[in-house]
């Protein structure tokens, strides 16, 4: 009697993809991002300014806010190619508020990204003016540069980047957060304001402007807005704890500057491990968001993990 029994496991095997590479895909989008922001911002004169400019943009980094962006077009319908020219401009943004940020009248820091800091090369004018061309060159570039893009969402790309980096976004975080230094009373609803705005919301406003250039439905948008603001304080939890945890080689700038600075941080108020629980708690939420998109969304899931994981 020949048998009937089918033997699907060469079947199985065959139609099995390969686990998603993290380490693959961040190497791969950090190289075609370093391409572009090397290419958009050419020394001409003033040359100090331009190099300052660039001094800055080009100093490496993981790049995880244009990564993002990238990701996110590409995960509701659009293409690298779209969503290139408005991942350079957030990283335009996060550089100019990494150049602020340094200054001796904020967190005064010599070093960062494993080099030292654009006021220390370049004197703080020229720092201040550094952050200020490469925020307006920013909104100036994702218009002139985007192709294939209705200008109904160009617009409102611009107009999420404006409120990121303003005074209902990063200022107002930073201000709060200058304003908190050395107090001992700070409370949680504090801290959480701070941290949703200096730093989720141009996180956010990653993941949303990516999706706004393939004209994504709202229903996306909902779940791509509750993906960005979980991991976006998941993001700020990690850097506190690394601040305490990790070595100046590793973070690239100067280890304990929180402590030293009396800032208000969780660590401070939860403890280095119930801040790890929650980091962990929130990138769960994060990934739940998206699990209606099914495999397409396997990047932006895998970025969630790797913001818990990372050690610098």
């Amino acid at each position: 009697m020949t048998s009937t029994t089918n033997h699907p496991i060469s079947t199985q095997l065959s139609s099995l993809e390969p686990p998603f590479d993290l380490s693959n895909y961040l190497a791969q989008r950090q190289a075609q991002v370093e391409l572009a922001l090397a290419s958009c911002l050419q020394v001409t004169y003033p040359e100090k300014i331009y190099e300052s400019m660039r001094y800055s943009l080009l100093a490496g980094g993981k790049r995880l806010r244009p990564i993002l962006c990238i990701a996110s077009c590409e995960l509701t319908g659009g293409s690298i190619d779209m969503a290139m020219p408005t991942a350079c401009a957030l990283e335009m943004i996060h550089t100019m508020s990494l150049i602020h940020d340094d200054l001796p009248a904020m967190d005064n820091d010599d070093y960062r990204r494993g080099q030292l800091t654009n006021h220390k090369v370049y004197g703080e004018a020229l720092a201040i003016l550094a952050g200020d061309g490469l925020l307006s060159y920013a909104f100036e570039h994702v218009v002139n540069e985007t192709k294939g893009v209705p200008p109904q969402q160009l617009l409102q790309v611009i107009a999420r980047l404006g409120r990121a980096v303003g005074a209902a976004g990063l200022v107002g975080g930073q201000v709060v957060d200058l304003e908190c230094e050395g107090k001992q009373d700070i409370t949680l609803e504090t801290l959480n304001f701070i941290h949703t705005h200096k730093t989720g919301a141009l996180l956010e406003a990653c993941v949303l402007c990516g999706a706004f250039l393939a004209v994504a439905p709202p229903a996306d948008l909902h779940r791509l807005s509750r993906y960005a603001q979980n991991i976006g304080l998941a993001f700020q939890i990690i850097d506190d704890i690394l601040d305490i945890t990790a070595t100046p080689e590793e973070l690239g700038k100067t280890a304990g500057k929180d402590i030293q600075a009396q800032k208000a941080t969780f660590p401070r108020i939860w403890g280095l491990e119930q801040s790890q629980r929650q980091a962990e708690l929130l990138v769960d939420e994060a990934k739940a968001e998206l699990v209606s998109f099914g495999e397409k969304a396997i990047p932006l899931q895998a970025l969630a993990d790797f913001i818990t994981t990372r050690t610098h």
